[in-house]
């Protein structure tokens, strides 16, 4: 046996047991997190992401479906949202935070002004976390007054239960408020505390990462096509060797350097394709993405 492949067989069995501990790990924090928030919730705004956000909550069993509200321009929305999950559906936004403890903002931008309005008199010991893109915590408080509030920038993954999100606490929010946000969040993937004005970074990384990511996997399958092989299978492969590569790196101790060696041997295929890579600059290239992402992001704010 060559020394090379002596030492990729050691290599395995460190990422196996590097993953078997993690696991365990990670088992345990969801134990930890799954105990019910005994709380009512409730979502203003029943799109794509309040939805995910309930699901999450449902599956996870932090909630009862007794105590989950929501309310929407939309009434067939609503009337399937009731059907799919038995909440509570109303169809005024100020009867929702008077029956709630913690009252989510999941509108868009340009509707935020009309639903302040509407629940100002009524928002007083209630939590409020606004979903809201671009709307800043000072915007909120000095529309709401002092009140608890929490500003949370999640990813369109929180659809599948792999949200990853960032959040920034209001003046008036307690370390209590904090914990309950963190349950939530992790519930429906992971979420980190990070100063309101992080939160542009985390939009550029984790808010846009995810297009970046699917032009990664169809550039691959699209080079398994034009390899031979067909569309069906060659998308399948490059999800699943996405999705294999980041629980790899999710559940071991391994950098990313250090997962990139271990699979590159010298003079083998992955070495060969890097060396492309390198030549268009591709490590470069989504570096400036992120960034660009991230100042756009600032300048939304902004207006």
């Amino acid at each position: 046996m060559s020394t090379m492949v002596i030492k990729e067989v050691f290599m395995f069995i460190k990422v196996f047991i590097i993953m078997l501990n993690r696991n365990i790990y990670i088992k345990t924090i969801h134990l930890s997190f799954n105990m019910e928030l005994n709380k009512k919730i409730g979502f203003v705004g029943a799109g794509n992401m309040a939805t995910a956000l309930i699901k999450a909550l449902l599956k996870a069993n932090l909630v009862s479906h007794k105590n989950v509200f929501a309310s929407d321009r939309n009434k067939q929305k609503l009337l399937k949202l009731k059907k799919q999950y038995k909440i509570n559906v109303v169809f005024d936004n100020k009867e929702l935070a008077k029956n709630v403890d913690i009252v989510f903002l999941a509108v868009k931008p340009q509707d935020i002004n009309v639903v302040l309005k509407q629940i100002k008199k009524t928002v007083k010991n209630q939590l409020v976390v606004s979903i809201a893109a671009g709307i800043t915590l000072t915007y909120l408080q000095r529309k709401l007054g002092k009140v608890r509030i929490i500003r949370v920038m999640p990813n369109i993954a929180c659809l599948v239960g792999e949200m990853a999100a960032g959040f920034s606490l209001g003046k008036y929010a307690t370390n209590q408020d904090k914990q309950i946000i963190k349950k939530i969040l992790n519930a429906a993937g992971i979420g980190f505390e990070v100063k309101e004005n992080l939160l542009d970074a985390i939009t550029g990384l984790s808010g846009s990462g995810p297009a970046f990511f699917a032009l990664v996997i169809d550039a691959m399958a699209k080079a398994g096509i034009k390899e031979g092989l067909s569309k069906d299978i060659s998308y399948k492969l490059a999800i699943q060797t996405a999705l294999g590569t980041a629980k790899l790196l999710s559940e071991s101790n391994m950098t990313a350097d250090e997962f990139i060696k271990t699979v590159a041997s010298k003079g083998g295929t992955t070495e060969a394709g890097f060396k492309e890579l390198k030549k268009g600059k591709v490590n470069n290239a989504f570096m400036k993405a992120v960034n660009k992402a991230t100042k756009r992001s600032k300048q939304l704010g902004k207006k």
